[in-house]
């Protein structure tokens, strides 16, 4: 008997059935069998399934002699199962890697629930994949299993039947079976979930649903769009014929109304002669199954009061208002823009003319909302070497925590939004003018304003001029408007040599070269355990654990960002001391994964140095971070399973592989393997390192904006010596004290690379 049965209809699918069958048979949990039903698909469904079926025993082909719909095809395949569980997946639909380990470890850990919810997320046409925004109502917090009366949210979340595992023994019980028709998940996923004596979630998508261009069958134009009046009327007798469902009926009709309503309004279901017929069968419904208890938000009361009322001319007089009234809010904000922005350019105008303010500085950083990275830095440098000057940052928003970073901190720099009139006033008139990218292309320097160009980090891909022949990883980049922005520095931090020749070769320009070190690396050699321990505290993680920071680099040649590793796997096979806190790059558009159990997204911290100190090793592949994490003289393991790729889309100033900060994996093995067997933080690990920091952390002493004040602002030609790389004493990692001890062995595959080679 197999643990998983999983059930999985085909009709017209063929262009995507391959995935969905290979998204199945490629899971690192074994123990299935598959249920492939040919609901007698006019395409190749037929032929795929029985392709599958000839090299993989584990597929059991089921060939129906007439098309019997979605809901006829899944009763087909659930009459084969044979598994524990049922599990629904539509022909166009796929699995995520090990979304059945983790299914088969929350069962496990939640007694055998007669059902498991799990997450999903929609993926597009365009490759871009959204979460589903009901996901909260999946948190694994309190007691598990439970019934639907203690967590009766979950009726919030998409009708569907492939977003569960059900215990089969359950289902057969009850005698749960899926009608024909459109909306065949209704009567299902209802009485299922109302039935049910013991229910479980799982916060990880499991399921990618499909999104298509076209062909969907809910997006098509039909009269049988009309079968969800008779689905609903299933539900309800399903509650009648058991009166102790009765509690529920209030909540059910509210769902419903919800539901007609969407199909309605939806201009791709309805034929547009049915319309009217549509909603005065809603209003029947509306009559028939009203049962008060359920308050209604006040943004759906007028449609619900259309629907009992069956309304039809007064819905379209009201969707033509309400075009009306977008088109003439959408005209009205032009305008006001428009004026808007006029008044900003007559100010600003009017500031250049005004004389320039010795005693103000204004400061902005790319990819962090409040002060950060090394111009944040430099702007406490500012208040502490130069406290005659008032500083200010710019910034699009605050995120929650920087407002509650800035709350605390009151004597912080002003803050400005772009686009004020503050704004325009502190480009106008400050004298010394810091960022790591690039100012408002409006800017117009004046004489006698400093511009500090800090840059972002180390380069190990190729910037400025050298992305001229590169244009998947140049993007939009204007070069005049490049050289342009160049011509306006004065002065572009360093923190190596190596840095030093690259930004003179890339950024052609008259400005001075302050080889000083990095401000934003400051930190590490002025933080102390306490601080540590204060971070890691305000993250949640748990004493006497190991943590790993997982920041990956952007990929120029994918159009969607994916995550390179499967975080949850990694923890699986590293074991409960390990928590990982993952970083995506400010150019992922968003989280790099949802948090959930021992994988934490940082990606929203404001401090990316604070995550540094925090956490024990470094998991990256291109990212900057390396050569800033390097100063902390903590284990970096760097992942290069695309380097060719990468190497070929934006360009590389030198091979990582060859002079790496620490262990090389070249894949998602190896990369357990490191950590398994304790190389990452092992000797020749440790000597990899010590040469990396001695070519790219020189002047990292923890004095590098105070020596750019002094030299920029205060006119001082002896600096503070630099302290040598022997002498600095970084505060030292969390599990710096912990006892090696074995963790988890991992079988090496034939024909891979061991550890000890890639080191």
């Amino acid at each position: 008997m197999p643990r998983f049965s999983v059930i999985v209809p085909a009709y017209k699918v063929q262009a995507y059935l391959h995935e969905c069958l290979e998204s199945v048979l490629s899971q690192s949990y074994p123990d299935l069998e598959l249920i492939a039903v040919d609901d007698c698909s006019p395409d190749a469904c037929g032929a795929i399934i029985d392709e599958f079926a000839a090299r993989d025993p584990r597929v059991h082909p089921v060939h129906l002699a007439r098309n019997l719909g979605l809901g006829p095809a899944r009763n087909a395949g659930m009459a084969e199962a044979t598994g524990d569980y049922l599990v629904f997946l539509d022909g166009d639909d796929t699995l995520t890697p090990d979304a059945l380990h983790t299914i088969a470890d929350r069962l496990k850990e939640t007694a055998e629930p007669d059902v498991l919810v799990y997450d999903y997320a929609r993926t597009f046409w365009t490759g871009e994949t959204i979460r589903n925004q009901a996901a909260a109502q999946l948190a694994e917090d309190g007691p598990a299993p439970f019934r639907l009366a203690d967590r009766p949210g979950l009726l919030r979340l998409l009708m569907v039947a492939w977003n569960k595992a059900y215990r089969r023994e359950f289902v057969e019980e009850e005698g749960f079976a899926f009608p024909a028709g459109y909306y065949e998940d209704t009567p299902w996923t209802y009485p299922v979930l109302m039935t049910a004596e013991s229910i479980a979630t799982l916060d990880r998508v499991c399921v990618h649903y499909r999104q298509r261009r076209r062909g969907a069958i809910l997006g098509t134009v039909s009269p049988r769009h009309f079968d969800i009046f008779e689905q609903y009327d299933r539900v309800f007798a399903y509650v009648d014929q058991n009166p102790e469902l009765t509690r529920w009926r209030p909540l059910l009709f509210r769902r419903m109304v919800d539901h007609l309503v969407v199909v309605f309004a939806r201009r791709d279901r309805l034929p547009r002669r049915s319309r009217a017929a549509f909603l005065r069968k809603a209003r029947t419904h509306y009559r028939r199954y009203r049962s008060p208890g359920a308050p209604v938000p006040p943004r759906n009361r007028l449609r619900h009061g259309l629907v009992r009322l069956g309304l039809h001319r007064t819905w379209r007089a009201l969707q033509l208002a309400s075009a009306l009234l977008r088109r003439a809010g959408k005209l009205a904000d032009r305008l006001l823009k428009g004026l808007r922005g006029s008044a900003l350019r007559l100010h600003y105008r009017v500031q250049r003319r005004l004389p320039l303010r010795a005693d103000r500085a204004a400061f902005a950083a790319k990819g962090v909302h409040g002060p950060g990275d090394s111009p944040g830095a430099l702007e406490q440098a500012f208040r502490t070497h130069a406290p005659h000057i008032r500083t200010a940052w710019i910034a699009d928003a605050d995120t929650d925590a920087d407002a509650e970073r800035h709350d605390t901190a009151p004597s912080g720099p002003r803050r400005l939004r772009p686009d004020t009139a503050a704004y325009w006033t502190a480009l106008a008139r400050s004298k010394y003018l810091v960022h790591n990218d690039g100012f408002d292309r409006r800017l117009v320097k004046r004489p006698g304003q400093v511009l500090v160009q800090t840059q972002q980090g180390t380069p190990l891909g190729h910037m400025g001029l050298d992305l001229s022949e590169r244009p998947a990883a140049a993007g939009d980049m204007d070069v005049d408007e490049l050289l342009d922005d160049v011509d306006t520095w004065d002065y572009v931090l360093s923190a190596n040599r190596h840095s030093t020749l690259t930004w003179e070769r890339v950024h052609p320009g008259g400005y001075t070269t302050l080889e000083y070190g990095s401000p934003r690396n400051d930190l590490f050699q002025q933080a102390t355990s306490a601080d540590v321990a204060r971070i890691r505290e305000q993250l949640g993680i748990p004493d006497g654990t190991v943590v790993i920071l997982y920041a990956p680099a952007h990929r120029d040649y994918r159009r969607t960002q994916r995550t390179p590793i499967d975080l949850h796997r990694l923890l699986r096979r590293l074991g409960p001391r390990f928590v990982i806190l993952a970083r995506a790059d400010p150019r992922h558009g968003g989280p790099l994964t949802p948090t959930a159990g021992r994988v934490i997204d940082v990606t929203g911290h404001p401090s990316v140095e604070e995550l540094c100190l925090a956490s024990d090793a470094l998991v990256t592949d291109y990212s900057s971070i390396m050569f800033d994490y390097a100063n902390l003289d903590r284990p970096i393991v760097v992942h290069t399973d695309d380097w060719e790729a990468y190497e070929a889309a934006r360009g590389t100033y030198f091979d990582l592989r060859s002079f790496p900060p620490g262990a090389v994996a070249r894949g998602e093995d190896e990369l357990i393997d490191i950590f398994a067997s304790g190389h990452w933080r092992g000797s020749r690990s440790a000597q990899l390192r010590s040469a990396f920091r001695e070519r790219f952390c020189p002047h990292d002493d923890g004095r590098a904006a105070e020596r750019v004040v002094r030299h920029v602002v205060l006119g001082e030609t002896c600096h503070p010596p630099v302290v040598p790389l022997a002498k600095r004493h970084p505060v030292p990692s969390p599990a710096a004290s912990l006892t090696r001890s074995p963790l988890t062995t991992v079988p090496q595959p034939t024909g891979r690379r061991t550890v000890t080679e890639s080191l």
